[in-house]
């Protein structure tokens, strides 16, 4: 194991190629260099430090925002939740999900147009196009009832009016 001191790396350095060329150089040349080592060395620690963690701060600080934003409305609406989570449970027995959905559907004046049984206690139902406020009404009443959408279908037709076709489950 070679053990190098101070006076032994220096006169490498000097001996080597690059270092005999500097000194060869004006000193003009050597100032002009240097001047565009400190400028090369400046952009590197721009481009490689300052702008990439300045560029993460402002990232930071929106993220902040956006969390402090999405805190707020859940505080808001913490009395809300509260009061949905004292209310008691519906339960609904899933073979009256059937009569339940084509009694609302008429009392809401949405016409059913295909309603199909599923082995596993779910309903299909398809709609005829009505307006999408009483549909959305009507779909507020189901989930009151304990009813939960699984997949919904809805194609707005030219007149304002929607057609649905609902996958309907008892939420438990």
């Amino acid at each position: 194991m070679a053990v190098w001191n101070r006076e032994q790396v220096i006169a490498q350095l000097h001996a080597s190629p690059l270092a005999q060329r500097w000194q060869h150089l004006a000193r003009r040349e050597r100032l002009m260099l240097g001047l565009l080592a400190v400028f090369l060395l400046g952009t590197l620690l721009y481009l490689g430090i300052w702008r990439p963690v300045s560029s993460q701060k402002v990232e930071a600080l929106r993220y902040l925002e956006q969390q402090r934003e999405l805190h707020g409305y859940l505080q808001v609406r913490a009395p809300e939740v509260m009061d949905l989570q004292r209310r008691p449970a519906v339960s609904l027995d899933p073979a009256r999900l059937q009569g339940l959905v084509t009694a609302s559907a008429t009392e809401k004046g949405l016409a059913v147009e295909r309603l199909d049984s599923e082995g596993s206690g779910g309903v299909q139902v398809s709609l005829q196009p009505a307006g999408f406020d009483r549909l959305l009404s009507w779909i507020g009443d189901l989930q009151a009832q304990g009813v939960r959408i699984e997949e919904a279908g809805l194609d707005r037709q030219g007149d304002g009016r929607i057609a649905a076709r609902l996958t309907l489950r008892v939420a438990f």
